[in-house]
């Protein structure tokens, strides 16, 4: 049993653009993620002096911005996704139903 709605859906060139650009956003996303946070680890890893670094006389090391921009990093990846989502994709997705709800 298979809904003939969905088939439509399916061989829609739009929805199969919509997959690809979906799927090829939240891999470029990913992998920049674990580049910044694998690199941030290997950094820990590898050089720990560059990071034990003070900041000006204070007892703040350089480690210290370095991971909160990790931090930040995943907040402005997750909005940008977020965002887009919410704008393109979305009005793409209302588009395919509706054209294959016709």
């Amino acid at each position: 049993m298979s809904d003939p709605v969905v088939e439509r859906i399916q061989r829609d060139p739009k929805y199969q653009q919509l997959t690809r650009t979906r799927n090829r956003f939240g891999w470029t996303l990913t992998i920049l993620m674990l580049i910044v946070y694998y690199g941030y680890i290997g950094l820990i890893a590898f050089d720990k002096e560059l990071l034990a670094k003070p900041l000006g006389a204070g007892v703040t090391t350089l480690g210290i911005p370095i991971g909160l921009g990790v931090i930040v990093f995943t907040v402005l990846i997750t909005g940008l996704y977020v965002r887009r989502a919410n704008t393109e994709f979305d009005a793409m997705t209302r588009e395919i139903l509706k054209d294959a709800t016709k």
